[in-house]
């Protein structure tokens, strides 16, 4: 398969029509497996705080931590393209907002990054933009900026906050971006967003009219890093239980002496 890049996702929607498929992974051998399967786009999230580090959120993750799984999913990942998501108070102004981003696209090996806002940050996006280094968006709910919000909510239900997000949806088209992650929108307003946007949107908690839809790996798999997954965290598999299991079973085995055998052992 040819490797995909910014300038092919945006065909999807332009030319092509055909929807966009987004999962996040955070190391070698999930991002290998994600990549095999065709997924046009692997994210390395700040989500890994609270998947695979045990942060109570988002915030918490710093960049050398992020660094570490972009550069193990950059081994795996052949095919698909690979973006970085830009931590909390990493792009705090524009020039420190270009040196993390090259960090990412030069020592990382990322194909892209992907920043929380729209307005606020526009100094941030067209440093990049300029500078060369692709864009993805994120609007609706903000993680990293959930305290400020009062907690996980759906955003833009009011007209006031349809509008700014809209009017911040194509900023960041018109600045460069390649495409715009929208999380925890309203079905109207995504699909409002998705006619008028000439670039992709993509969905989680935003329903279908989004151009293509984004999930964490672990939630796919049935494997939860919360004690509640929302609403659209859908399970396609049920992993922890299988894993849960398989554990028992070897315990199990040791201590009875049924592992190894002599025909796992070595004269």
């Amino acid at each position: 398969m040819p490797k995909i890049s910014p300038e092919d996702i945006v065909r999807r929607k332009q030319i092509e029509h055909t929807k966009i498929t987004v999962l996040t992974a955070y190391d070698f051998p999930f991002a290998r497996l994600v990549d095999q399967a065709g997924i046009d786009i692997v994210l390395v999230g700040d989500s890994v705080g609270m998947v695979c580090l045990g942060y109570e959120s988002t915030t918490q993750v710093t960049m050398d931590e992020m660094m570490h799984h972009v550069k193990a999913a950059r081994r795996a990942v052949k095919h698909a393209l690979l973006v970085a998501d830009m931590p909390y108070h990493s792009y705090t102004t524009a020039s420190l907002t270009l040196k993390n981003a090259k960090r990412f696209t030069k020592s990382g090996g990322a194909d892209a990054v992907k920043l929380e806002g729209g307005k606020k940050i526009k100094a941030q996006i067209k440093t990049l933009i300029d500078s060369g280094i692709p864009v993805m968006g994120h609007l609706g709910m903000l993680p990293q900026s959930v305290k400020a919000i009062g907690g996980y909510k759906v955003q833009g239900r009011k007209k006031g906050e349809a509008d700014q997000m809209m009017e911040d949806a194509l900023l960041l088209e018109k600045l460069g971006a390649f495409s715009i992650v929208l999380e925890c929108v309203p079905l109207a307003l995504t699909k409002k967003m998705s006619r008028v946007l000439k670039i992709p949107t993509i969905g989680i908690g935003a329903g279908p009219y989004a151009d293509g839809q984004v999930l964490v790996l672990h939630d796919l798999l049935g494997i939860r890093s919360t004690p509640k997954p929302l609403r659209f965290a859908r399970a396609y598999a049920h992993l922890e239980e299988e894993i849960i299991q398989a554990v028992r079973e070897y315990r199990e085995d040791v201590l009875t002496g049924k592992f190894p055998t002599f025909d796992e052992s070595f004269e």
